[in-house]
């Protein structure tokens, strides 16, 4: 029974704490984004994995802007996702200071 317990509280803290691992927050856009990128190198995350992770923990006023393009000029790739993350968090960044 303990060893239960154990279990379902070593999940409860790697789920409560794990998603707070890749938030962007208030950093810089960019540097948020090489973070990101030596993170899920040293993971061995797959393509979709990381588009993923990048749309749930960038901020959210950057992904809406992003999801709002027209569908033909959306990103696809892990690498056009970094790129429109990238500029729209330099665009937002620069109104912001």
């Amino acid at each position: 029974m303990e060893t239960q317990d154990w279990n379902n509280f070593v999940k409860e803290i790697k789920t409560t704490f794990s998603d707070k691992i890749f938030k962007q927050g208030k950093k810089n856009t960019e540097d948020f984004i090489i973070e990101f990128k030596a993170l899920a190198m040293k993971t061995d995350i797959d393509e979709l994995h990381a588009i993923f992770l990048l749309k749930k923990n960038v901020r959210h006023d950057i992904i809406k802007t992003i999801l709002g393009y027209p569908p033909i000029t959306m990103p696809k790739t892990l690498k056009e996702w970094k790129v429109a993350i990238i500029s729209v968090g330099q665009e937002y960044e620069s109104t912001e200071g």
